[in-house]
C-alpha cells in the first residue's frame, strides 16, 4: 500500500486572518476522505452510525450538536471528516475534530471543549481494524484537514463497544496518565452488586443503605421532565460546587455555558433517554445526584454530586451508584462505566481499569515546541503521581492557592 495523498480541493487564505475551507476530498489506496465544517452536513450519516454503527455516548449527535453551538471557542472552527472506502465509495468512519488558535499557532483537537470524556471516531460497523488500515485512514484524514502546527487529542480509549478504536492503534499515540474505569454487569439484578462488586463495597451500600431508610426512607428518583431536570441538577451544581469548594478543588461548573450545556442536554435527553438525570431521596431531602450519559447498552456515569452533611456517617455517592448499578441491569445495560479518574471508590467497587493513550504530535516547529512542552508537563505530572507524599503536598499547595483566589 503506497502512503500518497491526493488533496481534490484547495484551501484560500483570505484577508483579516480569515481562512476559507470548501469541501475537501483527499485519497490513498484504502480510503478517501472528506471535509465537513458543520453538523448540519453530515446529520444522516452521524445518525445513521450512531443507529446501526460503533460509537460512544459521548458522540451522540445531540452532545456534538451542543459543543458546536454552546461550547465552540470563537477562534475555532468545526471539522468533521468523512472517510470511506477507496474501492466502494461506502463511508467507514466520521471523525469529528475542531481547529482552533493557541499560543500563536493552529492545533487540531477532538471536538469536546472538556465534556467529553473519550475521544473515538464514529465507525459503520464492528469490522475491525488494523494498525495498517488505521494508519491509511489517518493519513487519509490528515490530507483533509486545513494546515496546523500540530494535532493534540486526549481521552483516546482503546476500544469502542469492543471495537479496537482506528486512533489508538495509530504509531503515533502514547499511553497518557489518564485511566478509565468500569464494570460488565450481567445476570440477575437482585444480586449484581454481590455478584460483580468487592464484597467490601457490598457490605458497606447494604449498611448505609439500611440507615438511610431507618432515617426517613429513601427512594431513587428520575428526572422525567424539564422542571425536574432544573430542580435535580440545580441540586447537582449547588452540591457539587459546594464540596469542591471545600476541598480548594478546580471543577468545570463554576463557567456558566458548560453549566447550561450540561442543563440543556438533560432536558434535550428527555426525548429519547439518551442522558438521565437521577436523585437520592432521602425524606425531602436529596443527599446525592447523579447525570448519565446512555447508549448502545453501557451507562456512562459523568457527574455525580452528594450533601454528606443530611445522614452523618453515610456515603451517598456510593449509595447512588450501587442503587443506580442495579437499576442498569435491571434495562438490559452490559456495562456501567465509571468515567476517567483514579477515584479510590472505583477500586473499591471492584470496577477495572484501563489507560487513556493520546496523540500530541507537532507538523511545524511552533507545533514541536509546543508538543515538545506538553510532553515535559505530561512527565512532571506522571512523577508528581508516582509518589503520593509528593502529590499530597502538591495537592495541598494547590487547594490553598484555590481558598486564596476564592
Amino acid at each position: 500500500m503506497t502512503g500518497h495523498a491526493v488533496q481534490i480541493a484547495a484551501m484560500t487564505d483570505l484577508p483579516g486572518g480569515q481562512v476559507s475551507h470548501p469541501t475537501s476530498i483527499a485519497a490513498n489506496d484504502a480510503y478517501t476522505a472528506k471535509l465537513h465544517t458543520s453538523l448540519e452536513a453530515v446529520r444522516p450519516l452521524w445518525l445513521r452510525f450512531q443507529e446501526s454503527g460503533v460509537c460512544t455516548g459521548h458522540q451522540n449527535y445531540a452532545w456534538a450538536e451542543g459543543i458546536a453551538t454552546r461550547l465552540l471557542p470563537e477562534s475555532a472552527e468545526l471539522l468533521i471528516v468523512e472517510v470511506g472506502d477507496a474501492t466502494t465509495g461506502e463511508p467507514r468512519m466520521l471523525v469529528p475534530l475542531m481547529r482552533r488558535r493557541a499560543f500563536h499557532h493552529w492545533v487540531v483537537e477532538w471536538l469536546s471543549c472538556g465534556v467529553c470524556d473519550y475521544s473515538a471516531p464514529l465507525l459503520a460497523d464492528a469490522s475491525p481494524w488494523t494498525r495498517q488500515s488505521a494508519q491509511a485512514a489517518w493519513a487519509a484524514v490528515r490530507s483533509a484537514l486545513p494546515p496546523a502546527d500540530r494535532v493534540h487529542i486526549v481521552g483516546i480509549p482503546r476500544q469502542i463497544q469492543g471495537v479496537a478504536n482506528p486512533l489508538a492503534l495509530l504509531s503515533a499515540t502514547r499511553d497518557s496518565i489518564q485511566t478509565t474505569f468500569g464494570l460488565a454487569i450481567d445476570g440477575d439484578p437482585e444480586t449484581v452488586l454481590k455478584r460483580l462488586c468487592r464484597p467490601s463495597f457490598v457490605k458497606e451500600f447494604g449498611k448505609d443503605w439500611r440507615r438511610l431508610e431507618r432515617v426517613g426512607g429513601v427512594e431513587l428518583v428520575e428526572a422525567g421532565a424539564p422542571a425536574e431536570v432544573d430542580r435535580i441538577f440545580g441540586e447537582l451544581v449547588r452540591m457539587r460546587l459546594d464540596r469542591f469548594r471545600e476541598l480548594g478543588r478546580f471543577d468545570l461548573l463554576t463557567q456558566e455555558n458548560i453549566v447550561e450545556f450540561y442543563r440543556n442536554a438533560a432536558i434535550q435527553g428527555l426525548l429519547d433517554g439518551s442522558v438521565q438525570l437521577f436523585g437520592l431521596l432521602v425524606g425531602e431531602a436529596l443527599i446525592a445526584v447523579q447525570y448519565l450519559l446512555v447508549h448502545q447498552g453501557t451507562v456512562h456515569a459523568l457527574l455525580i454530586a452528594m450533601d454528606q452533611g443530611v445522614v452523618p456517617n453515610v456515603s451517598p455517592g456510593l449509595a447512588i451508584m450501587g442503587r443506580l448499578i442495579g437499576w442498569a441491569r435491571e434495562r438490559g445495560f452490559g456495562y456501567f462505566d465509571l468515567s476517567v479518574g483514579n477515584q479510590s471508590y472505583k477500586e473499591h467497587m471492584g470496577a477495572k481499569g484501563s489507560v487513556l493513550v493520546e496523540l500530541c504530535h507537532g507538523y511545524t516547529m511552533r507545533g514541536s515546541v509546543a508538543s515538545t512542552a506538553i510532553e515535559f508537563r505530561r512527565r512532571a505530572e506522571a512523577f508528581v503521581r508516582s509518589s503520593p507524599r509528593l502529590l499530597n503536598a502538591v495537592k495541598g499547595t494547590m487547594r490553598g492557592f484555590r481558598r486564596l483566589r476564592g
